[in-house]
């Protein structure tokens, strides 16, 4: 796999040229919209196949995999133009295998919603070890408030095939889409509430065939730290009580022990990361739609929380949050007045592409972002700057590197609602995926 950054006079053609591939193979590994439109900064994703095969009469995509001895979910990841779907056609060209993945063996997870477009899931699905579906919510008499806009338990089946391991998302997201700490000091300081609110997880995670339990409360504050670390322990007991399930927790981005805020003074790492099986840090958010424009996920940052996550916790049970979104601030910013538009990755690159404005790189955030103006005001005096943050190819193979130098056990993403082709791509270029009971 080779990251390239589009300069001033190339075209699709050009570039191809350069690798020796066919435009058509960029285009479709890309799922580029608008090629014809490449601009200064934009990265592109070139693959160079070691392998190919051209399907003839008869083929199964499981003859296939036998005959060259990969898998079945290997052949899915290599030719995303299959959908995640088993079904091929006589002189369809297909992807055997790519140059052996460069960073090691790691664990994936996704977020999604159950309402996402199963055409996108099925595609995804090849990629992931987890699938974790947002959010089962908390009342006071201890029931579960279910997720919201689908039916769980089919996509829990889905991933099955795949070989994904399903969790159950629990955080104190209230009905009306806010966390709530007070809910979260109910069920904390009732004991008969909490063992009602423990057993019907575990009885949820067992019915459904969920493979375990991700943990994410938020907005705690420094009074229920404790109470939290007792609550997860007591999760996690009861879940192993019933089988071999997984606990995750979902951690605030910590750089230091005792960082002052609401969000992070409820999660104590070195304890928590103790009763969990896997830690996800939320390493996101950092440019956000109602705070300053800047990268949302900037490296620099990211490598402080991994580096005092790992004082706490070994880092083999670290998972490094990335984010798939684009957030769209325009100028200038005014706190508690500016509020960023949230944009797909592939909005984003697709917005610079049509206004035909530089992509610019921060070295230091490892991040892409660009500038504009909007082509709507009356006229140019009266037109507002813009400026979009977002992840292409470089960004994602930074955080990659970066979990990969640090012997963390893999990355999480928020979330996968929309695909993104150089995510996935650069994660099947750089990862030994893991495929939970499959090939752990």
């Amino acid at each position: 796999m080779i990251i390239h950054t589009v300069s001033s006079g190339e075209t699709l053609n050009s570039i191809a040229r350069t690798y020796g591939v066919p435009p058509s193979r960029i285009i479709m590994d890309n799922e580029l919209t608008l090629p014809e439109k490449l601009t200064v900064g934009q990265s592109l994703v070139i693959t160079q196949p070691t392998t190919t095969y051209t399907v003839k009469n008869g083929d199964s995509l499981y003859s296939i995999a036998n005959n060259f001895g990969v898998s079945v979910d290997q052949l899915l990841r290599n030719n995303p133009i299959l959908g995640g779907n088993y079904d091929i056609y006589p002189g369809q060209t297909l992807v055997i295998s790519y140059p052996p993945p460069l960073l090691g063996r790691h664990y994936v997870n996704a977020y999604i919603y159950p309402f996402i477009d199963r055409d996108v899931l099925r595609k995804t699905l090849p990629y992931l070890s987890y699938l974790t579906i947002f959010t089962y919510g908390l009342r006071r008499d201890g029931t579960l408030i279910p997720p919201e806009g689908g039916d769980d338990k089919e996509i829990i089946d889905l991933a099955k095939q795949y070989g994904v391991a399903p969790i159950m998302l629990v955080s104190t997201l209230t009905e009306e889409g806010v966390f709530s700490n007070e809910i979260a000091n109910f069920i904390f300081t009732n004991p008969e509430i909490q063992n009602t609110v423990v057993q019907n997880i575990v009885d949820t995670v067992v019915a459904k065939g969920y493979a375990g339990v991700d943990l994410d409360f938020e907005y705690l504050g420094a009074a229920n730290a404790e109470n939290f670390v007792e609550f997860s322990r007591n999760v996690r007991d009861a879940l192993k009580s019933r089988g071999n399930y997984e606990l995750f927790i979902s951690l605030a981005p910590k750089n230091q022990p005792n960082m002052p805020g609401l969000l992070y003074e409820g999660h104590n790492y070195g304890e928590l990361g103790s009763v969990a099986d896997k830690s996800l840090l939320m390493t996101y958010e950092w440019g956000y739609a109602y705070g300053p424009p800047m990268a949302i996920a900037p490296l620099d940052a990211v490598s402080r929380v991994v580096d005092y996550a790992q004082t706490e916790i070994p880092s083999e049970k670290l998972m490094l949050g990335m984010p798939n979104y684009a957030y769209d601030w325009k100028l200038p910013y005014i706190s508690g007045t500016t509020v960023a538009e949230a944009l797909t990755n592939v909005e984003a690159v697709e917005q610079a592409q049509n206004l035909q404005v530089p992509i610019n790189f921060d070295e230091s955030a490892q991040s892409p972002f660009y500038r504009y103006y909007e082509l709507s005001a009356p006229t140019v005096q009266e037109a507002s700057p813009h400026i979009v943050w977002f992840e292409d190819a470089r960004s994602i193979l930074a955080k990659l590197e970066l979990a990969s130098e640090e012997d963390l056990a893999g990355v999480s993403i928020w979330n996968i609602m929309n695909y993104y082709a150089p995510l996935w791509l650069v994660i099947n270029s750089m990862f030994d995926i893991i495929k939970p009971g499959v090939n752990e």
